[in-house]
């Protein structure tokens, strides 16, 4: 169960951060720009041997994660307000 509370966790972080991530270049938000961007290549470099590897529900639990980290990663991103 562990295991596939951190497959779920890292395919959230991943796409939580490219949702932000769409949302800070479009408004021109420099630190979240380069915040996100670190972020999703280091977990990239993370996420991409273990989902390849994985089985099909570590998969199932992965794309999971995503699919809710996208949304919030919009919902809190639309949230801040820049200078």
């Amino acid at each position: 169960m562990k295991k596939l509370a951190t497959v779920f966790a890292t395919g959230f972080a991943q796409v939580f951060l490219v949702s932000a991530n769409t949302y800070f270049i479009s408004r021109t938000t420099w630190i979240g720009i380069a915040f996100c961007g670190f972020g999703i290549s280091y977990l990239w470099t993370v996420n991409v041997r273990r989902v390849s590897i994985g089985t099909k529900a570590e998969q199932f639990v992965y794309s999971s994660g995503a699919m809710l980290g996208g949304l919030t990663g919009v919902l809190l991103a639309k949230n801040i307000k820049p200078n």
